[in-house]
């Protein structure tokens, strides 16, 4: 029986129903609008909004850096509204040469360190796009890709970038969604260039094949991978480990110490 309350209708449903469908709408949304990277550009939305941001402001590789708190205002005033953390801590890490493979973008100042130290505050570092960032958005005023309403629909924001270049495989990305995760190791961009012009010239191409261009992954901190069996695993199936050992050198100092 329906009934009318204020204008409104409350209708009698059954709560195993209304779980099931509910947990979907919210494990889609959260693997869609936030947890998982886009396979044609390799982003979140958090990182897609500041690129899309800094590249709407002219914060280009061949302009001065800029304060990293004028970026992080853009983005939560216009398109990414949870909070000033979220947006500079990605940002952060998207400058840091020891966590992404190739930069997106081109920090200055205290961006942390490998050791664990944290980065200054927004309002004393400077950033701007990174020169390989800028292919990720190439000829986006084309109508190259789709454009969606932003949070309040006030502006409109790339559901997409372009990327010139396959950015899921050469910076990797990790992320944990609502029954289902990611971790995507980074590699060589000239080994996945040369991988992607075979596989153009020949679409029946076999992994073994592919793997004669891309050797594994190419980790930003550098180290040495211990057997492949891992990795082929990894590209057939989805589902792989691979052990990395670090190199190390004994240094010789002054006073026959090491």
């Amino acid at each position: 029986m329906d009934l009318d309350y204020k204008n409104q209708k409350i209708l009698p449903v059954n709560i195993e129903d209304e779980m099931k469908k509910s947990f979907i709408d919210y494990a889609m949304s959260v693997i869609v609008q936030r947890a998982l990277p886009d396979v044609r550009d390799g982003l979140k939305p958090v990182h897609r909004r500041i690129l899309y941001a800094m590249n709407d402001m002219g914060f280009t590789p061949d302009k001065p850096h800029r304060k990293s708190a004028t970026t992080v205002g853009e983005v939560l005033g216009k398109y990414h509204p949870h909070g000033d953390a979220s947006v500079y801590d990605t940002m952060v890490r998207m400058a840091q040469d020891f966590s992404y493979r190739y930069m997106l973008i081109d920090g200055h100042g205290n961006f942390g360190s490998i050791d664990g130290d944290s980065a200054a505050a927004m309002r004393y570092t400077e950033s701007r796009m990174s020169k390989i960032a800028e292919e990720l958005l190439r000829d986006i005023e084309k109508e190259t890709v789709e454009f969606t309403p932003n949070y309040d629909e006030s502006l409109k924001e790339p559901s997409v970038l372009p990327s010139r270049f396959p950015n899921l495989l050469v910076n990797g990305s990790n992320g944990i969604a609502v029954g289902m995760a990611t971790s995507i190791p980074p590699h060589n961009l000239g080994e996945v260039i040369d991988c992607v012009v075979a596989n153009i010239e020949n679409p029946e191409i076999e992994l073994d094949e592919m793997q004669k261009y891309i050797k594994g992954p190419d980790f930003p901190t550098g180290g040495i991978i211990m057997g492949k069996d891992g990795i082929k695993k990894a590209y057939s199936t989805g589902r792989g480990k691979v052990t990395v050992r670090a190199k190390a050198e004994i240094e010789e100092m002054s006073g026959n110490r090491q």
